[in-house]
């Protein structure tokens, strides 16, 4: 990069899907972000670029975002073919624009699977998940004053374990990488989180069977180990939760 470039920022070329609802026609729209600054992250960068087109009386460009601290997940996009980007363990907030070089060329697409509608450009519906996680009922405990903390030995391993899945922020970058759009990642994560715990055991049966049919009825693919779900993941979350998942299907579909 010249000392130019780091003087008055990059150029930014972009490839930007533009869909105006779900039902219509989308296609790829270029554009060129000036001034771009090393340590702005994607999102500013894309806010720069809706600025000069709302100056021009042009329409904005649509995408999701919230804390833009890498907790929510909402902000998820793919980046040049890789959901959130190339950088592992990072949502696409979390980017920064000094990973590129001046004059380089960007695509930018939603979040792509059936399951996913898209409600325009880069925004996609993923209430799916949320009808997912539903279906997972509650975790059973009594009511009350709070018990001991000893009450329910829980050893570190096995509470490690479900905070690392628990940990999961159902972005659906899993869903977006997978060939398949597959959502075991997810559904396995949530899962996992409380089988792994004592207080998860009163509806583990249920738990298992109803998301893993949940998931099937929302339309998403099957699992067919890839791996790419675990490589795209902001969280990081294992694939080893997907065998865990399973294990818990059969072992509730032969109880039931």
């Amino acid at each position: 990069m010249s000392d130019q470039s780091d003087k008055n920022g990059m150029t930014i070329h972009l490839k930007i899907w533009r869909q105006a609802r779900g039902a219509s026609q989308g296609n790829f729209v270029e554009y060129t972000v000036n001034n771009v600054l090393a340590e702005m992250s994607f999102l500013e960068m894309l806010d720069i670029l809706n600025e000069d087109l709302v100056k021009k009386g042009d329409e904005a460009i649509e995408f999701d975002n919230d804390c833009r601290e890498g907790i929510c997940g909402t902000c998820g996009l793919v980046i040049s073919g890789v959901a959130h980007g190339t950088h592992a363990g990072t949502t696409t907030c979390e980017v920064r624009m000094r990973n590129y070089s001046d004059g380089d060329t960007i695509t930018v697409e939603p979040f792509r699977a059936k399951p996913f509608t898209i409600i325009k450009d880069l925004v996609v519906d993923r209430s799916s998940f949320d009808r997912i996680q539903a279906k997972g009922g509650f975790v059973s405990m009594n009511v009350g004053s709070a018990p001991d903390g000893n009450a329910v030995p829980v050893p570190k391993e096995a509470a490690d374990n479900a905070m690392d899945a628990a940990s999961c922020i159902g972005c659906g970058a899993c869903v977006a990488a997978c060939p398949n759009a597959s959502a075991s990642l997810f559904v396995s994560a949530k899962i996992s989180q409380f089988s792994w715990l004592p207080q998860g055991d009163p509806e583990r049966t249920r738990r298992a069977l109803l998301m893993v049919e949940q998931m099937d009825a929302e339309g998403f693919g099957n699992c067919s180990n890839h791996g790419e779900c675990e490589a795209v993941c902001p969280k990081e979350i294992s694939i080893q939760n997907i065998a865990r998942m399973r294990r818990e299907f059969i072992k509730a579909a032969f109880k039931g």
